[in-house]
């Protein structure tokens, strides 16, 4: 999808060996919590994956460069860190698993 790349810099935490799976997230988003329980189950089911979750509003400058304008916004990142896919709006489990099989593959 792009050749940006988010590190553990970027992010406030390491990067999955395989694939990371970012939210960006908000206090009062009541699909946000939903979308992290959807990761997290996901993150657990497939070795090498980390889901890491961004406060979108304690990290404004990384929001705004990346596009952001809802949350939850889901990136998902490669083992390098490159973004292969994202979506806005609460995902549904089969589109997340669909996009870390990209992400893993390379394609």
């Amino acid at each position: 999808m792009s050749d940006r790349r988010l590190g553990p810099a970027d992010l406030g935490a390491e990067l999955g060996a395989r694939a990371t799976l970012v939210q960006f997230s908000s206090a009062f988003c009541a699909p946000c919590r939903a979308t992290r329980r959807v990761l997290a189950e996901v993150a657990r089911m497939v070795p090498g994956v980390a889901h890491v979750e961004v406060d979108a509003e304690a990290r404004l400058e990384l929001v705004r460069s990346l596009g952001v304008l809802k949350t939850p916004t889901v990136f998902v990142l490669d083992a390098a860190g490159r973004i292969v896919r994202r979506a806005a709006g609460q995902p549904r489990k089969a589109d997340v698993i669909a996009a870390l099989g990209e992400a893993v593959r390379g394609v």
